[in-house]
């Protein structure tokens, strides 16, 4: 029995394009080819074909079934004074037949990112109250994600929105 295991370097030409900072934590291919990795690092995760890295704070939901990584990326809806509305992207799904640690960093991570969270029901539907984590910078990143139904362009339903996420900032971050 080997006390240490470790797992084989992540090939050169399966590198993503890192930044200076950054380091890889874990990854693993894609059963279905031959060529793509799913690449976890201190700042996000890579996903196969991505030109880009989907930060930790970027991803709604993050699901492992034991063979199958599921990620909802979080995609801006619109840009409002102090915080983002979001919606979920497409589902992204990995058959991952040897994953090593890349599931346990995966929720380690999006678990992490979230600082602050909070449901509340508006004059119409609900609405909930995220600050989350970004890597590499300080403070949180608000936003918000209503329930299906919830009138997101309703005055009264702005309004209560602002409300609440001036009111979770300043439960976080006192005013000076």
């Amino acid at each position: 029995m080997k006390l240490f295991r470790r797992r084989p370097r992540l090939p050169q030409e399966s590198r993503p394009p890192l930044e200076a900072d950054e380091r890889v934590l874990a990854w693993c291919p894609v059963a279905e080819s031959t060529d793509e990795v799913v690449v976890a690092t201190n700042r996000g995760i890579w996903l196969p074909s991505a030109v880009e890295r989907l930060g930790w704070h970027e991803i709604h939901k993050a699901a492992w079934s034991g063979r199958e990584l599921r990620i909802t990326p979080a995609e801006v809806a619109e840009e409002r004074d102090g915080y983002t509305v979001l919606v979920d992207g497409p589902v992204r799904s990995f058959l991952l037949l040897e994953p090593g640690e890349l599931p346990d960093q995966v929720r380690a991570r999006v678990t992490r990112s979230v600082a602050y969270t909070t449901h509340h029901a508006l004059p119409e539907g609900a609405v909930r109250v995220v600050g989350r984590r970004v890597s590499g910078r300080n403070g949180l990143s608000w936003a918000v994600r209503y329930d299906a139904g919830t009138p997101v362009e309703r005055a009264e339903v702005v309004e209560a929105t602002d409300e609440l996420v001036g009111a979770a900032r300043d439960s976080v971050v006192p005013p000076p």
